[in-house]
């Protein structure tokens, strides 16, 4: 690797002198090939540290290097060029606008078309640092410099390519895997930006979807949603999953309907294992809506066993009813504390979208499956009624009831843990005036909860006093200490 060991005034007096005979020789051609490409390597690793090598960055320095990159007839050339590019602009975000306003856009789509990783990634690149903060015309890009339709063909290619990894075991080109990286980033900025043209990327669902089933989950120890699987979670965020059979089809493949919803729930419990709570919101909250999305498009005629498979990996099962819920270490105990993480509040509000979703958007089942203590703070913040009459076994609503057990043990409609399961730690005896305090705190709170439908049962403390099995004690009351 090229090291050039020179920095202040003499680094800046070098990147000066080569900026001025790449620009000269965009006239003259006086460079040979090697002589361009070697002025180009020096260039970069130079531009590695911006101090001391403003030349790069002008306006002068960026023009010269993209005349370079999309002029020239040497394909070494137009990398080399590219890849000082695109650490430019990486680096200093104003020589983006600077790039744009030279209209090199269509000729980055153009490179897009060709058959090499180095080319898409590296055009792929500067189009994408080219969405932020510049006024680039993607509307433009993709309707006449068809670039939805390149980044679908080199998905398609991609998608190709890792099934014929997966198949024959073999590892792919690190290059590969970062052009794949760099097409998916872009697919999701354009379709976030220009949202009116989303419709032009639908044809990327099928490929993605390969991706997804062919891509090993990254060994123990590492990110599982690191490149390329973070991106190709997010990458269908703003597409239309719905929007015709054909998507549809290939979300739940015929001859394994559930194995794409099985794969990301795997990837959600890896990544709550493995993500600290400050990441959550950034990279795992795409994977939770992806997952809704994956249960809110299921087909429930001919494919029931989807909704099935979603809802016992995410609810409760009856094992851990024996205990408090969200007292364990399984991804639904996980998933429940997550609900009210202050440190990853859009994590926590995702998360309590999926299971009000997998509890088919019913406050009943909703609070069933996961307990009323969970299920409060989402139905307040979302207007939903409190359903009534909760405490019992199971009801006959449907499978989304307690992730379809069967059990009819009473339930702790609070804490989701079966009533005859419940311990209660040894006190001593309370005392006269603790327990009447006791009984009215009880009065209080049985009132509050037939009032909002929690219970439906007469208020027991009420009941005493009405049977005459209550007594206040009097002002000069003392406990006989014998």
């Amino acid at each position: 690797m090229l090291s050039t060991g020179v920095s202040g005034p003499a680094k800046l007096q070098a990147v000066t002198s080569l900026v001025n005979k790449l620009t000269e020789d965009l006239g003259s051609k006086s460079l040979s090939s090697e002589e361009r490409d070697k002025a180009l390597e020096e260039l970069k690793v130079y531009g590695r540290d911006p101090r001391n090598a403003d030349p790069i960055f002008t306006k002068e320095g960026i023009e010269t290097l993209t005349k370079h990159a999309f002029d020239s007839s040497s394909e070494t050339t137009c990398r080399n060029a590219l890849r000082v590019l695109c650490n430019s602009m990486l680096l200093k975000p104003e020589t983006r606008q600077r790039f744009v306003d030279l209209g090199y856009e269509s000729k980055a789509c153009e490179k897009l078309k060709n058959d090499n990783w180095d080319d898409e990634f590296l055009a792929t690149r500067v189009i994408f640092f080219s969405t932020y903060g510049t006024s680039i015309d993607l509307a433009k890009l993709i309707d006449e410099d068809h670039l939805a339709d390149s980044i679908v063909n080199n998905l398609s290619r991609h998608a190709t390519r890792f099934s014929e990894h997966a198949k024959n075991k073999t590892k792919a080109d690190p290059m590969e895997v970062m052009a794949l990286g760099e097409t998916l980033r872009l697919l999701f900025n354009v379709t976030s930006k220009c949202p009116s043209k989303t419709d032009s990327f639908t044809a990327a669902v099928p490929h993605i979807v390969t991706l997804l089933l062919s891509l090993d989950i990254p060994p123990k120890g590492s990110p599982p949603l690191e490149a390329p699987l973070g991106p190709l979670v997010n990458a269908p965020m703003n597409l239309k999953l719905d929007d015709d059979e054909e998507t549809r089809k290939c979300l739940y493949p015929k001859d394994a309907p559930s194995s794409l919803a099985q794969k990301l729930i795997k990837l959600l419990d890896l990544s709550l294992l493995s993500y600290q709570d400050q990441d959550l919101d950034a990279t795992v909250t795409p994977l939770v809506c992806l997952i809704a999305s994956m249960y809110e498009y299921a087909p429930t005629d001919d494919s029931p066993e989807v909704c099935d498979t979603i809802r016992k990996s995410l609810l409760p099962s009856e094992e851990e009813r024996t205990n408090v819920l969200g007292k364990g270490d399984t991804l639904p105990a996980r998933l429940l504390v997550n609900m009210t993480n202050p440190i990853a509040p859009e994590f926590a509000k995702a998360v309590s979208h999926l299971l009000f979703n997998v509890s088919d958007k019913d406050a009943h089942k909703f609070v069933e499956n996961i307990g009323y203590g969970y299920a409060s703070g989402f139905l307040f913040q979302n207007n939903i009624p409190v359903p009534e009459g909760l405490g019992g076994g199971d009801d006959e609503k449907g499978q989304g009831s307690r992730a379809g057990q069967s059990s009819k043990r009473a339930v702790n409609p609070i804490t989701g843990q079966f009533l005859d399961a419940e311990t209660f730690p040894d006190m001593p005896e309370m005392t006269m005036e603790e327990k009447e305090r006791e009984a009215e705190r009880l009065f209080v709170l049985f009132e509050r909860a037939r009032k909002l439908g929690i219970v439906d049962v007469e208020n027991p403390v009420a009941k005493a006093v009405q049977e005459g099995r209550f007594e206040e004690l009097p002002d000069d009351y003392e406990e006989d200490s014998n």
